[in-house]
């Protein structure tokens, strides 16, 4: 089954140098993906749509959130800071976004022993050296000094739950991006006692750009007080 993208210049586009190693875990996922419970059938042929430029829909929010002048790929190369992805499973949007930005350090938290392995796997065969793979549940995970910058995450739990283990991750000031569907909103209003109780402020769903022709996304963006 061929993916509907492949050879588009929408990935360059979006991706720019992480293009290349992306492509490699492109091709795992397409091997190895749904025999390994990582995808589902539906998604073989929409890898590059549904999963990795998905995915890098995070990175201006991420920039915006380091401190960087800007979104373009001058900026990409030039962030530094320090990234957990919560329960990152198949790698979404973890491994894309430590591609994406390759001086960034990025800590993948994932508590299931064989997503762990395969996100070792992964780290090695795509050649990223900025990434540090913690087997634990977020409440148990170590941080950082005072905290993470940022926290992402995919398809893990509703806000009302997500804010009390993603938020005492990030230290002051930090941002959680969230990758949600389209019922992002509504999903901070069921929250948001919870989200204020975790010090999350100024939470708010943004329409989050794909590429061009593609459907957007949804990102739900919360502050640490």
């Amino acid at each position: 089954m061929t993916d509907q993208l492949d050879g588009s210049p929408l990935i360059a586009e979006v991706l720019g140098p992480a293009a290349e190693p992306l492509t490699i875990f492109h091709a795992k996922l397409e091997r190895e993906g749904e025999p390994r419970g990582l995808i589902g059938p539906r998604d073989v042929d929409i890898l590059w749509e549904r999963h990795i430029l998905n995915s890098a829909a995070v990175i201006p929010f991420i920039l915006e959130a380091l401190g960087a002048p800007g979104t373009g790929m001058k900026d990409r190369a030039g962030a530094t800071g320090r990234i957990a992805d919560v329960g990152s499973g198949g790698g979404f949007p973890g491994v894309i976004v430590a591609a994406c930005l390759p001086q960034v350090k990025v800590s993948l938290i994932e508590p299931m022993e064989r997503r762990v392995d395969w996100l070792s796997e992964v780290v090695v065969e795509l050649g990223l050296k900025n990434v540090t793979i913690v087997h634990a549940r977020a409440e148990d995970a170590p941080k950082p000094g005072d905290g993470f910058d940022v926290v992402t995450c995919r398809a893990v739990a509703p806000m009302r739950k997500l804010a009390g283990f993603t938020m005492p991750l990030l230290r002051s000031g930090g941002r959680l991006v969230a990758l949600k569907g389209k019922s992002a909103q509504a999903e901070i209003d069921k929250g948001m006692k919870l989200i204020l109780r975790a010090k999350g402020v100024n939470p708010r769903a943004v329409e989050a750009p794909v590429a061009d022709g593609l459907e957007p996304t949804h990102v739900v963006l919360v502050d640490k007080r």
